[in-house]
């Protein structure tokens, strides 16, 4: 501080003779520092004979301190013995001492391996709900049915207030890396909060998996049952591998979930170790929700056995460290998953079952024809039904495409599957001469379109949904669709409806039934001894808070100048189950006449056909 005698000279404060040596820096210092010899001004303790005193001073630096007879040749002047501030004569202290920057290249910081994109993933690392933040890749399980690989993780990490089943799941979480697209994980399978668990369980789709755990290398392989004092290890994508001890069980927390309510959760509580402390103490830190609780031997080393899943800890105003784990029994139990894959399932090629009339909660049979029609249609040990997997159709002996084609979609448990390698074929169960072939589509712009959409069979069990994709490969399955049927001005609206019902509607238990198939016209254009249907229709079922609702729909196609290779635009128009009916010949029930309620303008102008998915009347 300064000396009292400068304080007291001029009636100054400690305090206000600093204050008053910063205003002058600040106002007059750059002024000083012209002179070329001066490289810093600034306020500090006088320093005589190496030693710092108690005295403030205006301290100047130079580059070089000389005697005063060589100042003009630096072209520098004498700075004064002091400077008066405020009335007070403060001295001045002169130190030699230059400046330059200084810096040293140094590598760009790597963010931590738990939260960047992983291919492998592992156990340990970022993973999210598409709309959440982040949390942590528990462990690889599998379904316990049909062996589809599974990520485990917390329901308010996988799934979330604002969640749905078949949601995206990225990996790392939007919090670390919020390229979306990139970070695809698979979708959000099945989910659970309440006494069983905070937990859920998400597909693996676009990447591949290595059953590890990050930081410890041991594989989750058996389900253990925690007591008092039983020491445990977990690695989660906050705090990495942290080490704690059981020290309360049979245990219930009442926890808030935000818009989904206060729920209690079963659980687990631990303690942090004492004898292998944590960073800061903290066994576990947001982030690392998800993350698997595994035993450890009493020679310290890592078990394959699972105590319990992290899902949550001490709240900021808790004196006391601990965390809470869900139990892993519990957790398998009510998602129905094993931590090793069932033995592999008998191929299901044989068994076709076909549409599923009850398949929603109201039965909704197969569709039936005008009695004109039914010596038309193809009959398969005395049935006019042709089943496949997820999928039945009656085929039309006189046109050679189907008169109308049932599915239906479980949104919840869709899987991705490739179509590399199939080929499209004839039903060998049907004869030839009633099915359209490759002889129609070959050298010309028609596509071999698809009336049951693909993307639409691929669910339930993987080897199922591997064979409901070869299925749908079946002539029976295809009409002839122009090369531009779903990039027509209209932005591909055509295939655009299923995903609409499910991002629109609340459908309940993401289940749709939908029915579709060319619409035949006695003046349909003939190509290649064939008629070509210039009209298509859908019909889209669904529960929707409780009740019943069906949508109707018709695509019509101008193929005048197919030989030109030149195509009027396609359009979608909304239209009743009625109207369908009288248009196609093919009856679809009172139920779904009743479940479409649809209003037909009544104005003269022509009906206007969809311009965007928004413009539905779901």
């Amino acid at each position: 501080m300064a000396t009292k005698r400068q304080s007291e000279t001029a009636g100054h404060s400690d305090e206000q003779l600093l204050a008053a040596l910063r205003r002058f820096i600040r106002s007059k210092g750059s002024e000083y520092l012209n002179d070329p010899n001066i490289s810093s001004i600034g306020v500090g303790y006088k320093i005589v004979d190496g030693t710092a005193t108690e005295q403030l001073a205006v301290q100047f630096t130079v580059d070089e301190k000389v005697e005063p007879e060589a100042l003009k040749s630096l072209a520098t002047d004498a700075i004064p013995d002091s400077i008066e501030v405020d009335g007070v004569a403060v001295p001045t202290d002169v130190i030699q001492r230059s400046y330059e920057p200084s810096f040293r290249v140094v590598a760009e910081p790597e963010p931590p391996l738990t939260k960047v994109r992983c291919d492998p993933i592992r156990p340990g690392i970022s993973v999210s709900n598409v709309k959440g933040t982040a949390g942590t890749v528990g462990c690889i399980v599998y379904d316990k049915v049909d062996g589809t690989p599974l990520v485990l993780s917390n329901w308010h990490v996988l799934h979330g207030p604002d969640g749905m089943i078949g949601d995206t799941v990225v990996q790392p979480g939007p919090r670390d890396d919020n390229r979306i697209e990139r970070n695809r994980l698979g979708v959000l399978n099945r989910s659970h909060l309440g006494i069983a668990g905070d937990c859920a369980v998400s597909t693996v789709e676009d990447r591949r998996f290595d059953d590890r755990v990050l930081g410890m290398d041991v594989v989750p392989a058996q389900l253990g049952e925690p007591e008092l004092g039983d020491k445990v290890v977990k690695s989660g994508r906050t705090t990495g591998v942290t080490h704690g001890v059981v020290r309360r069980i049979d245990t219930i927390v009442k926890l808030r979930y935000g818009s989904a309510g206060v729920h209690n959760i079963g659980c687990f509580e631990i303690g942090p170790d004492p004898a292998r402390p944590a960073d800061h103490d903290e066994i576990s830190g947001g982030g690392d929700s998800g993350s698997v609780w595994l035993f450890e031997a009493d020679d310290e080393t890592v078990t394959g056995v699972m105590a319990g899943l992290h899902f949550g800890g001490e709240s900021e105003n808790s004196p006391d460290e601990h965390a809470l784990a869900c139990l892993a029994q519990s957790v398998f139990e009510k998602l129905e998953i094993t931590l090793r894959p069932p033995a592999p399932v008998e191929a299901v090629e044989a068994v076709r079952t076909g549409y599923d009339p009850n398949f929603l909660a109201t039965r909704i049979d197969v569709p039936s024809v005008d009695t004109a029609l039914r010596d038309d249609l193809v009959l398969i040990g005395g049935s006019e039904v042709v089943a496949y997997t997820h999928f039945s159709l009656a085929l039309s002996k006189s046109r050679r495409f189907a008169r109308w084609v049932a599915w239906n979609i479980d949104g919840s448990s869709l899987k991705k599957i490739d179509r590399v390698g199939i080929e499209f074929v004839k039903d060998p169960r049907i004869p030839a001469e009633f099915q359209t072939g490759n002889e129609l589509y070959r050298d010309n712009r028609l596509d071999r379109g698809h009336i049951a959409r693909r993307a639409d069979l691929l669910w339930a069990s993987l080897p199922e949904a591997h064979q409901a994709n070869t299925d749908s490969f079946f002539y029976t399955n295809i009409t002839p669709q122009m090369d531009d049927f779903n990039q027509s001005s209209k932005d591909g609206l055509w295939g655009q409806l299923e995903d609409a019902v499910f991002a629109d509607v609340e459908v309940q238990d993401l289940r749709v039934t939908a029915f579709g198939g060319p619409v035949y016209h006695d003046d349909d254009r003939v190509y290649r001894r064939s008629r070509i249907p210039r009209e298509y229709f859908k019909i889209l079922a669904f529960v929707d808070g409780g009740d019943l609702k069906a949508r109707a729909f018709l695509l019509t196609q101008a193929l005048d100048q197919l030989e030109a290779l030149e195509l009027d635009e396609f359009r979608v128009f909304q239209v009743t189950v009625a109207e369908l009916e009288e248009r196609t010949g093919v009856r679809f029930g009172a139920e779904l006449r009743k479940a479409d309620t649809f209003t037909v303008p009544e104005g003269l102008e022509p009906r206007r056909a969809l311009d965007t998915i928004a413009d539905i009347q779901w």
